[in-house]
């Protein structure tokens, strides 16, 4: 049951791979925010009575033929609005500002400086801040009714305000957890400048959707495989259907170190959930023969999935429910948002499912980022053990194995990344960090043990640390940390001969490696 908009904040979603982000930020402010579509009306706004308009960023440029555009009646009324990059250039250009492909584009941090402390940047002192920047277009000339807040080396217009309105553009992104007093601003527009309502909370999340989860009609059969996400879709879909719930673990062979005995003891044993296993790990193997491309992998993983839930539920059923923890990082990053999102890589549980299916889907944290699920699962009871696990990709190792997947380099991946885990456990930091695994290519070095050469698999090891999944930055190890995890892993995985760690961070790339 969706709660009531009134009071709240809408964000239009233009596409950008951070439109959710900005939901997520407004609701820890404990403001209700939702997502709609780039073309919402004015009256619709209106009829539902929002208390101000974020406008999100998105892929496009606003001078291109067929680019997305907002109500014009937004930029011409007394609604709040702040719009975001591409949100921002939309603002600037209905003014009669002009926006066009600067000489220097803006990726990443970014010292911007503060012209103005009043509205957004009330409270944020030092005259500056590091923003998060990610654009190409710039806002090359503003309307004569904007005032300028702030200003960087590539953007002199980094933030604007319209004289004598409620309306604000930034050409940074304040939703991102690396942008400087980024929350501060974001408050400052929503309470200050909007007068939102405070009404949101997990704890209402929770009422509302064991509400409206219990109205389901049927038996759910829903897939757990020891991550948080589906650990906590299935013991909130007990509390909302009790008996009519039953769980199953596929064992896919692409899966952590030790993971169905974990499964058995958590959820079984301790949570007291129905779980069924089934081992499929051949038929996931076979599949996968000869399959390279990434997003291959994922339609294939995907597809068997459906098929063993399908073989399942014949046998053991009927169910009329197929239940996933599909988080909304993973509809976001498929281009399956409410906008004209980019796709980045399809999840398996989201465009790897193939139509038809005879169960219909149930995806009750899709709504949800990690964080939310986190706090979600500690309210239903959860041990703290799985609440901080790291994010597991759904095609398990086979994205993190480049190229085919074969046994060696399932076998070194699997290993390594174990090691990985225990190290920073050991240390202290493994909370510390969102995400710290191994991966494996088909690179292989020359290396010598003992007095005996050896020719074998080079391991990359990544970890990051964010806040949401949305953004990351690589993990500043310490080179006592760095050298125990090399030593471990090539003196104790077969196969493997050397290690190199990765320090990319998210944009530009991705955190898992496909």
């Amino acid at each position: 049951m969706e709660p009531d908009l009134a009071g709240g904040i809408a964000v239009l979603d233009f596409g950008g791979q951070y439109a959710h982000l900005i939901c997520r930020r407004v609701r820890g402010l404990g403001v209700y925010a939702a997502l709609l579509p780039h073309n919402t009306p004015l009256e619709e706004l209106e009829a539902r009575r929002v208390a101000g308009v974020i406008l999100s960023g998105g892929p496009s440029s606003v001078y291109a033929p067929g680019a997305p555009a907002g109500d014009p009646g937004i930029f011409g009324g007394e609604l709040p609005v702040l719009g975001i990059c591409y949100g921002y250039q939309l603002m600037v250009k209905a003014h009669g500002g002009e926006v066009t492909r600067g000489e220097r584009r803006e990726y990443g941090r970014t010292r911007v400086r503060i012209a103005d402390n009043r509205g957004l940047f009330e409270g944020v002192e030092g005259g500056s801040l590091e923003a998060w920047m990610s654009h190409s277009d710039s806002a090359t000339k503003i309307p004569q009714a904007m005032e300028v807040l702030a200003s960087s080396d590539g953007s002199p217009y980094a933030a604007v305000k319209l004289s004598g309105h409620r309306q604000y553009g930034v050409q940074f992104h304040p939703e991102v957890s690396h942008t400087e007093n980024g929350e501060a601003i974001l408050a400052n527009f929503v309470l200050k400048v909007c007068g939102a309502e405070r009404r949101w909370s997990m704890q209402g999340f929770l009422r509302r959707a064991v509400e409206e989860l219990s109205r389901l009609d049927g038996r759910v059969l829903c897939a757990v495989s020891g991550g948080v996400d589906s650990s906590v879709a299935a013991v909130l879909l007990s509390k909302a259907v009790g008996d009519r719930l039953r769980c199953v673990f596929i064992d896919t062979g692409l899966l952590r170190a030790g993971e169905k005995e974990k499964v058995e003891a958590t959820l079984g044993r301790d949570l007291g959930l129905s779980v069924a296993f089934v081992d499929a790990s051949e038929r996931f193997m076979g599949a996968l023969k000869g399959v390279a491309d990434p997003e291959e992998k994922r339609r294939v993983t995907g597809k068997v999935f459906a098929d063993v839930f399908e073989e399942f539920a014949g046998a053991e059923g009927p169910f009329e429910h197929l239940a996933q923890g599909t988080l909304y990082p993973d509809v976001i990053e498929s281009g399956r948002s409410s906008g004209p999102a980019a796709v980045i890589k399809t999840h398996h549980n989201v465009g790897g499912l193939p139509s038809g299916l005879s169960m219909h889907v149930v995806e009750p944290l899709r709504e949800l980022y990690k964080d939310e699920v986190r706090e979600l699962g500690g309210l239903l009871g959860l041990p703290e053990s799985t609440l901080k696990r790291h994010p597991f990709p759904g095609p398990g190792l086979a994205v993190r194995v480049l190229g085919e997947v074969t046994p060696e380099k399932l076998a070194v991946c699997r290993g390594a990344s174990r090691i990985v885990e225990e190290v920073l456990e050991e240390a202290g930091m493994y909370s510390q960090a969102w995400q710290a695994f191994a991966y494996v290519g088909d690179d292989r070095v020359t290396g010598v043990l003992g007095d005996e050469r050896r020719y074998g698999l080079q391991v990359v090891v990544k970890v990051v640390e964010s806040v949401d999944g949305m953004t990351a930055d690589w993990s500043r190890l310490d080179p006592a940390t760095m050298e125990k995890i090399s030593s471990r892993i090539t003196n104790e995985v077969p196969g493997a001969v050397a290690v190199a760690y990765n320090l990319s961070s998210k944009p530009p790339a991705t955190i898992e490696p496909q």
